[in-house]
């Protein structure tokens, strides 16, 4: 199970008990802010695409969106979002629980700017009904991300 590998992830930096898992769906944003009881914008949704052949990740708030053209002219083609089989195969997570953490090799993962306006927020930890709260610092550190990007529109001026 994705959990399991997530967890076993955090356990070699002493986190894991850092995993909540809810009696709850979290596989939304606006399931994942109820269960969380906290803004839908705090969550850190993953979203997995498939650019020049290979998958990658955006992680981004809750309440961002992506804009096509931001996309295309940071990765140089359309944005195109994994299926639900290829995000599984691919990621190593299913999605509802898709996140930057523990995935497959070779998938590159990328963070949002929108993320930069919280102190912290919750991404998922490969399961339906997972997350964990985290610092800026810290999802840097655990998805070791590729780079910063500023691609996702709808979220400026929200707080």
């Amino acid at each position: 199970m994705s959990i399991q590998k997530v967890k076993a992830y955090f356990a070699q930096y002493g986190m894991e008990d850092r995993v909540l898992e809810f009696p709850v769906s979290s596989a939304t944003v606006e399931l994942a802010a109820q269960a969380l009881n906290c803004a839908p914008c705090r969550i850190a949704k993953t979203l997995s695409f498939m650019v020049n052949g290979a998958p990658m990740l955006i992680v981004c708030a809750g309440d961002a969106k992506i804009d096509n053209h931001r996309y295309k002219e940071q990765f140089g083609a359309k944005a195109k979002m994994l299926t639900p089989a290829e995000a599984e195969t691919l990621v190593g997570h299913a999605v509802g629980g898709v996140c930057p953490f523990a995935v497959a090799e070779g998938v590159k993962v990328y963070l949002d700017v929108s993320l930069k306006r919280f102190e912290t927020f919750f991404p998922a930890c490969g399961s339906s009904n997972s997350a964990i709260e985290l610092t800026i610092p810290e999802l840097e550190k655990y998805s070791c991300f590729a780079a910063w990007v500023n691609v996702c529109k709808g979220w400026e001026g929200q707080v």
